[in-house]
């Protein structure tokens, strides 16, 4: 089993881990649509039996239900990964969301993660969102301080960029960083991934598929019927005319995926693998079916001349 070590930490990680956000359910202003718990639970056993080792979720994913789900899910099994988890967005009463980086706010929020996740210490903690910028410098802090009392053991940031990295390293040292990264979504590879990769950030990246767009069961047809509440409803790339060409994209991936026996996942996650500041990626499952669309990448490379044809088909694409 192929293992990466997590920046500064002691942690080797495989290739993918489990992503939880969809599990956290319907009903809340970034959710996926309904959710079985039960699927979800079968889901994670199902990856973990396959030798994933690692689950990635955060507080505000169900507003709580996905940490709680994914307890259910590691006291059933008899493998225990490591968990990794997030603070900073918070809500109120009526589930509107906001961001708190404020000390005492992710102390309490770590308390909550921890009784929701029945741990007595989270694997790595992550800040979700650099929100209110003007807070970074003690939240930051506070992270440090609960990495010292043993509540976690290493300490992250998501959604950063290189100047708020580095506000956050002249404090204490970032283990590791967790960017959107996908052959839709680029845009760290200017100045994010360098950064990391030179100051030995490790970066576990999310959305590799975009959000199921490459996975190979994405259509038209299901795009267009979403569940009121799917998020994805608001993200241009599942409407035209970017759809389309999406769409197209994915054929490629199954071309080059099917000379392997891979699928068209497996082959989007595994280009976001290539790049060398990239330690692992976070795959979203919800369903035993899916995980086996997605487990082949736990050992499958891209070779770079099946890179450089992606690339030749992106731009053909975009022309």
């Amino acid at each position: 089993m192929q293992t990466r070590e997590l920046g500064n930490s002691d942690m080797m990680i495989t290739r993918i881990g489990i992503g939880a956000w969809a599990i956290g359910g319907g009903g809340w202003q970034w959710s996926w649509g309904p959710q079985d718990d039960q699927q979800s639970i079968d889901a994670i056993h199902a990856a973990l039996d396959q030798g994933v080792n690692w689950i990635d979720t955060a507080a505000v994913y169900g507003l709580g239900h996905s940490e709680e789900v994914v307890a259910r899910a590691v006291q059933t099994s008899t493998k225990k990964p490591f968990l990794f988890t997030k603070c900073e967005r918070v809500w109120d009463d009526r589930g509107e969301i906001g961001g708190s980086l404020k000390a005492d706010s992710i102390r309490r929020e770590c308390e909550a993660s921890l009784r929701r996740l029945q741990v007595d210490v989270i694997d790595l903690y992550q800040i979700h969102w650099p929100q209110p910028a003007q807070d970074i410098e003690e939240g930051w802090a506070e992270m440090a301080r609960l990495q010292k009392e043993g509540k976690v053991r290493f300490i992250g940031v998501s959604n950063f960029n290189v100047e708020q990295m580095k506000r956050c390293q002249a404090i204490a040292p970032i283990t590791s960083l967790q960017p959107p990264y996908s052959l839709i979504a680029r845009e760290v590879e200017q100045e994010i991934l360098p950064y990391c990769l030179e100051n030995k950030i490790g970066v576990i990246v999310y959305s590799p598929m975009h959000s199921g767009l490459l996975s190979g069961a994405m259509t038209r047809q299901r795009a267009n019927s979403f569940a009121p509440d799917d998020w994805r409803r608001r993200d241009p790339n599942f409407s035209e005319p970017l759809l389309s060409r999406n769409l197209r994209l994915a054929e490629v991936l199954r071309e080059i995926g099917k000379r392997h026996g891979r699928t068209p996942g497996e082959a989007a996650i595994a280009w976001t693998l290539l790049n060398p500041a990239v330690t692992a990626a976070i795959v979203g499952v919800r369903s035993r079916d899916q995980v086996k669309g997605i487990i082949g990448t736990m050992e499958f490379s891209l070779s770079q001349a099946e890179a450089q044809e992606i690339e030749g088909a992106l731009r053909q694409l975009a022309a």
